[in-house]
């Protein structure tokens, strides 16, 4: 599908997106962490979706971390080091957009889901040639 000239660093440019989402929300008065949860989910997503591109690996239609991560050990196994992270991350891709009653992300969850993007991210940029 994808060659290392490819548009794996068009999924990290989205990643910084999400991030800087992340960052502005963190410095508004008002913080929506449902928000910070979806999009550290994003940044872990895209990250990984990159890292696949880059290996020339076709995408799974998928949100869900711990299958591209699955896709992404068979590539590099440290990257097991990362599942934790993943598991913790799912979650938020689809369920912290919709409303339920059950379930609203905190503060704490929202801190907690930035730190595990992160080291998804650090891990994974880690392991790609920079990108222009």
């Amino acid at each position: 599908m994808n060659n290392p000239e490819s548009n794996f660093a068009s999924w990290l440019h989205k990643a910084d997106h999400d991030l800087l989402n992340i960052t502005n929300n963190l410095a508004a008065s008002q913080i929506p962490w449902d928000t910070i949860c979806f999009h550290a989910q994003q940044i872990a997503e895209k990250v990984l979706k990159g890292f696949l591109v880059y290996h020339g690996r076709d995408l799974l239609k998928t949100h869900d971390l711990i299958a591209l991560l699955a896709q992404c050990v068979t590539l590099d196994s440290q990257l097991t080091t990362l599942e934790s992270d993943c598991r913790a991350l799912t979650s938020f891709g689809v369920a912290a957009r919709y409303p339920d009653d059950l379930f609203e992300p905190t503060e704490r969850d929202g801190r907690e889901m930035v730190e595990a993007a992160q080291r998804v991210r650090t891990a994974i940029l880690a392991k790609l040639p920079r990108s222009t």
